[in-house]
């Protein structure tokens, strides 16, 4: 992981110098979990979340973008809405840090030096990699069994708008869907198949709801060109 971040940074640094318009800055809002324990709110942030992210404005359109993300999320089976969960009375802790990276599309046309149009949605895809903790229930207590890395599919939706002549402020909201079942210790390895419950065929999702403030620098594009 620290070496994936390494060579992240490395990239962004290499078009430091490029004549495009860049933006480095924060993530800060809350995660929630969706799977086989407590609620099943898709957005329900219940957490703190915060990270890192840049974007590479190639047009008015459209930016590549990477960021990095750490969260814990949680799941307690008395939240439910589900009967069956509120008597089996589960809850598990586990931590989340992804990297993430892929293209950002603007609904509208975002000059960051034409104020006349200020205002866009936007929506981010890509891939994200994630590492996490291992978990097994064995008599409703959860147990670590080590760090575990995979992939998710980053589908977020957002709004952003210029603050100013060098800053963009956004909300938004992400969703995760994970090559995973086992972020709640639903379904651990094969050779525990005794722990396993919950639906087998269904992996877990997470989601992270927030902000993010850039700070935007570069010599000024020109979004003709692509």
């Amino acid at each position: 992981m620290r070496k994936i971040i390494f060579i992240i940074f490395l990239f962004t640094g290499m078009y430091l110098g490029k004549a495009q318009t860049h933006e480095l800055g924060v993530f800060l809002g809350g995660s929630n979990y969706v799977g086989d324990i407590g609620a099943t709110n898709y957005i329900n942030p219940n957490k703190l979340a915060g990270g890192i992210l840049y974007k590479w404005n190639k047009s008015s359109r459209y930016s590549w973008r990477a960021s990095f993300i750490v969260s814990d999320i949680i799941g307690n089976d008395a939240n439910a809405d589900i009967s069956s969960r509120e008597q089996r009375g589960f809850r598990f802790r586990n931590t989340i840090r992804e990297l993430s990276a892929g293209l950002e599309f603007n609904f509208l046309e975002f000059n960051l030096h034409n104020f006349e149009r200020p205002i866009t949605p936007y929506i981010y895809g890509g891939l994200s990699y994630f590492n996490f903790n291992e978990v097994f229930f064995d008599n409703g207590i959860a147990i670590s069994n080590g760090n575990r890395n995979t992939f998710a599919i980053p589908m977020t939706l957002g709004i952003k708008g210029k603050v100013g002549e060098r800053f963009v402020l956004g909300a938004e909201v992400g969703v995760r869907y994970t090559f995973t079942d086992n972020l709640d210790g639903s379904n651990p390895d094969a050779d525990q198949p005794v722990f396993r419950f919950g639906n087998l065929n269904s992996d877990d999702w997470y989601v992270f709801s927030g902000i993010t403030l850039t700070y935007t620098f570069g010599k000024k594009p020109c979004y003709s060109c692509y």
